[in-house]
């Protein structure tokens, strides 16, 4: 009976709140509630029974009380909260609607009871949990629709989750950079993205015993929570001690929300407090699958309430919370639905051991690329070397572009950070870091990848191009695929990465023209070398280098001399026409060769179509795609590759081109045994 009578005691003075709000507050089962232990001590009782008076008065009291009386081991806690946007009459009614007699039965003579209903919660126990950050128990409800097309178009339900990636850097961004500014600790929001998506209402709310830095450890834990439950629904909510969201696609809430975001439109508050750098012009619109949307909704609404920490003249190392709000990264002309997640260039430094030796794990093309952990998630960050050829515009092209597409096989942008003349892009972690790593180490290296292996990255890579070329909201021309710019996940998976050069289409543009020429040498389309012109073509050249590189171990650009040629393409198109292409298979690849020389040599002669020199010979994407595929189809000679001219005779380079050699007449393609 320890709980029959603080509840007697908590609910006797609000009998007339009750009845004045019976009629607008219905009485509903809780969501969930707890009973753990037996009380067992005599004392415990009394205790319990002023503790009662001291968290009787929370309808008065703004929503929320707490308090604590008894000396240990006898101590009793006590703890209730209303949801912010009810009035105190139906705090009350909600706190009424759980009488003696169901704690009774629920709980018997439990010494710890904790009630969970839609507006209200409370919380008695023998453990000191109003000072402690745990938020257990916590409890977790969802709506029972799915999220289904067409209301979401292109969600994929077996799609692999992606919220740890792109929510826990928001978290740790939009949470700890500021502090609480009302006592409330509570906010509402409405986000409408526009298109196709539906509006977003979303609510957060800590206790207000809690510190800024408790709260934030406390919405961090139940977020990571919720990734458990969420995927594909339309609404849900965990909530727990301390501290509970909610989101759904259908306003829940009293009154109007706290906070309005949109697509092109300034935020707007309903709290006096602002910051005194007004963000104008943020644009908010969702790059992520749509349940990240919907997850990134709820932190975004709770961080808008939350004011900027002063930031003391510390140097840049010992400061802690100088989040960035750049102007210039603000006046970027934000495109369709997409939104840069801003990093802060401290939180950046302390990621990456303020870019250590230790933790730098490769050479991108325009700077290099360290190794960070971010709140237990480990992230790529690539700091931009300031006398880099990727200047601002290159860097915002990157962001703007990679943010806008979703693939398999394309590696995850999780944000940037601009600050001066640095320029900071942040990634997913990839364990094994780029395929050049592999294909051009020495041969105990490279045998990890295996034929299947190779041609399981041939494929994806084929895949990400065929995305970006016509299945991506864009038309897109990489400009600079090559090894290095394609990374392995953990499971060697390719992931196409760095779109700093990359160009959009129209949907009826063929190709494009540019003064600026610039990709990597030995992977440059020839037209596009001597005369700018890039199109799909361009990519698919590039591809087929790559192929030959990755079949051979061999790179293509350089100052390697192949046979009689200064490049790879004309030393695969002489062993080809000679028939004796199995030359070209890396010899760490031998072992494959007597069961794997068909698909070989489809993936030689595929690579050979891809790099011809007139763009019009060579195959699409699509083709590419459906040759791979494709088993016992017979395929396009090959004509001469692009370069064929560069020639060694006599240890000189000559433009000549052995005509002998350039002769297709007669060949078949055939599949000879292992040398």
């Amino acid at each position: 009976m320890l709980y029959l009578l603080i509840l007697l005691l908590i609910f006797a003075p609000s009998a007339s709140a009750t009845g004045a709000a019976s009629g607008t507050v219905p009485v509903l089962n809780p969501i969930s509630r707890f009973c753990n232990s037996t009380a067992a001590r005599r004392t415990y009782q009394p205790n319990s029974t002023l503790v009662a008076a001291i968290v009787a008065n929370a309808s008065a009291s703004g929503g929320s009380s707490a308090g604590s009386i008894g000396a240990a081991p006898d101590t009793v806690y006590g703890l209730t909260l209303c949801r912010g946007d009810v009035t105190g009459a139906d705090c009350a009614a909600c706190l009424s609607s759980t009488s003696v007699d169901d704690v009774q039965q629920w709980c018997g003579r439990s010494k710890e009871v904790t009630v969970y209903r839609d507006t209200c919660q409370l919380w008695f126990s023998d453990q000191d949990f109003v000072s402690a950050a745990s938020n257990i128990p916590e409890t977790a409800a969802w709506n029972i629709n799915n999220i289904t097309e067409p209301v979401f178009p292109g969600w994929d339900p077996t799609t692999p989750r992606v919220f740890p990636l792109s929510l826990a850097p928001c978290i740790h961004y939009f949470v700890k950079q500021q502090t609480y500014s009302t006592k409330k600790r509570f906010a509402t929001t409405k986000m409408d993205i526009g298109g196709a998506f539906p509006t977003i209402y979303s609510l957060t709310q800590c206790t207000p015993d809690l510190s800024s830095e408790s709260c934030f450890k406390c919405l961090q834990g139940t977020i990571q929570e919720s990734l458990k439950w969420f995927d594909g629904r339309r609404g849900g909510r965990i909530i727990g001690v301390h501290c509970l969201i909610r989101f759904e696609t259908s306003i829940f809430y009293n009154g109007e929300p706290m906070r309005i975001m949109g697509p092109s439109t300034n935020s707007t508050s309903a709290d006096g407090n602002r910051s005194k750098r007004k963000l104008s012009g943020l644009a908010v619109s969702i790059v992520f699958p749509v349940m990240g949307v919907l997850l990134f909704c709820v932190i975004l609404g709770f961080g808008w309430i939350i004011r900027r920490n002063k930031i003391g003249k510390a140097s840049l190392q010992e400061k802690t919370s100088t989040y960035l709000y750049e102007e210039e990264a603000l006046a970027w002309p934000i495109q369709g639905q997409s939104s840069e997640l801003l990093f802060d260039f401290a939180c950046i430094i302390r990621a990456t051991n303020n870019f250590s030796r230790e933790n730098k794990i490769g050479e991108g093309g325009f700077g290099t690329i360290y190794k960070g952990k971010l709140d237990r998630l480990e992230i790529a960050v690539k700091r931009l070397d300031s006398h880099s050829g990727q200047g601002f515009v290159e860097f915002r092209n990157e962001i703007q572009l990679i943010a806008k597409l979703q693939h398999s096989n394309l590696v995850r942008l999780l944000g940037c950070c601009s600050k001066g003349e640095e320029k900071i892009l942040v990634y997913e972690y990839l364990p094994n870091k780029s395929l050049d790593f592999f294909i051009f180490d020495e041969p105990n290296q490279r045998a990890l990848l295996d034929w299947n292996k190779r041609l399981a990255i041939i494929e994806g890579i084929a895949q990400g191009l065929l995305y970006l070329h016509k299945h991506s909201r864009l038309r897109v021309t990489h400009r600079d695929l090559k090894a290095s710019n394609v990374l392995l996940d953990h499971n060697m998976n390719p992931k196409i990465s760095d779109f700093g050069l990359a160009k959009i289409f129209s949907s009826n543009d063929i190709e494009g023209n540019t003064k600026r020429v610039a990709g990597t040498y030995g992977y440059i389309a020839p037209e596009y070398a001597s005369e700018g012109l890039f199109s799909v073509k361009s990519d698919v050249f590039s591809f087929g280098v790559l192929t030959l590189e990755i079949v051979s171990g061999k790179r293509n650009p350089g100052f390697h001399q192949y046979g009689d040629f200064l490049n790879l393409l004309g030393y695969a198109w002489q062993l080809w026409t000679e028939g004796r292409w199995l030359k070209l298979i890396d010899v760490v690849l031998l072992t494959d060769c007597l069961v794997e020389a068909p698909l070989m040599m489809k993936c030689v002669n595929i690579a050979l179509l891809c790099v011809q020199e007139n763009a019009a010979d060579r195959p699409t994407m699509s083709d590419v795609v459906a040759m791979l595929s494709s088993e016992g189809v017979s395929l396009p000679v090959p004509k001469h590759p692009a370069y064929f001219n560069v020639r060694v005779r006599n240890g000189e380079a000559s433009s000549a081109i052995d005509l002998e050699l350039c002769s297709v007449n007669e060949v078949t393609i055939t599949a000879p045994g292992c040398r």
